[in-house]
């Protein structure tokens, strides 16, 4: 759970840098897709590198998945027989609606390929355009796909708020005062990632990136 975890929040950081390329404009942006396809080149044919990660990434999250599935079975197990009374479960909201966050984020990743991976579902989905695809997809007039994508970044927030935070506390931050560093660098890391992907949809959305 932990690795694949690391590899994942390793991916949403790079990911994040590169979108923010949005901002040096359509030629600048456009070059960093392309080199995107050319890493690795003539070693690896066009796009190699990316079918890589791609493929790494699916590993990932599929081995992410099934880790979260075996301890909440094993959770399950351990209390075979339902309290009769069950006082309300201290912790944060982040931590109560882990799993349910990790379903709403893996629609929107499968919603975000067909989106702005394959183009099947944007207004432009020319592969060598890819800031015009951009523009297209977070324009005033599609601001129905900007609030989803909002909607699925709060809920990745939450989730990397929690997992930065458990992954803190088993590196061995289990003082009060440790887990009280831990709560603050999990919650700021939640909120940078998370302002570093809206900024850009509600860029295009405002205009600011046209």
């Amino acid at each position: 759970m932990a690795v694949t975890g690391i590899l994942l929040v390793l991916f949403l950081i790079a990911h994040m840098l590169g979108n923010l390329k949005i901002f040096t404009g359509a030629v600048s942006f456009n070059h960093y897709a392309e080199w995107l396809r050319e890493i690795g080149a003539p070693l690896l044919p066009s796009a190699g590198f990316l079918w890589l990660q791609r493929v790494g990434l699916l590993v990932a999250v599929l081995l992410h998945i099934w880790a979260a599935t075996v301890l909440a079975l094993r959770a399950r197990a351990a209390r075979p027989v339902r309290y009769a009374h069950r006082k309300k479960v201290q912790g944060s909201y982040a931590a109560r609606t882990m799993r349910w966050g990790g379903v709403i984020i893996l629609l929107f990743v499968i919603y975000h390929i067909l989106d702005l991976t394959t183009g099947t579902l944007n207004p432009v989905g020319d592969p060598a355009r890819p800031y015009a695809n951009v523009v297209a997809d977070f324009a005033p007039g599609r601001w129905y796909v900007t609030l989803f994508y909002t909607l699925a970044i709060v809920a990745l927030g939450f989730h990397l708020r929690h997992g930065v935070f458990s992954a803190l506390r088993s590196l061995g931050q289990q003082t009060p005062r440790g887990e009280q560093r831990a709560r603050a660098v999990a919650l700021v890391f939640a909120v940078a990632l998370c302002v570093g992907y809206l900024v850009v949809p509600f860029a295009v959305l405002t205009r600011l990136v046209s």
